[in-house]
């Protein structure tokens, strides 16, 4: 699935889906100069959250682990794939987890912002 904006620079985002994350709602937009990114990660403890990226690949990992003390009981992994435009800053990207929902904010880069103006 591509997801395209109006604005001149179209800023894209591909979005893969791997393990059973697929069925979260991924939604991706932008708000002036910063690219947003909203995963829904309910019930995930921010500390079994990681965000990394690798050549314009956003990866974000999650477990749930299993409620109790029954070996039996599997934990649940998640895993997104997002590939990111080239025209965003991932070096200064900030992830948020709060209420069951991950955003992630990317600001463009500023060059693409003089160039748009």
């Amino acid at each position: 699935m591509f997801l395209r904006y109006s604005e001149p620079e179209q800023l894209t985002a591909r979005v893969v889906g791997t393990t059973r994350a697929a069925g979260c709602r991924v939604e991706t937009y932008r708000d002036g100069e910063t690219f947003h990114i909203d995963i829904d990660l309910p019930g995930m403890d921010p500390a079994d959250i990681d965000v990394s990226v690798d050549d314009n690949v956003m990866t974000v990992r999650a477990a749930r682990h299993s409620g109790g003390d029954e070996p039996q009981s599997p934990a649940q992994d998640y895993a997104k794939q997002v590939r990111l435009s080239d025209r965003l800053d991932t070096d200064r990207l900030d992830a948020r987890y709060d209420d069951g929902a991950l955003t992630i904010s990317i600001p463009v880069r500023t060059t693409d912002l003089a160039r748009a103006a």
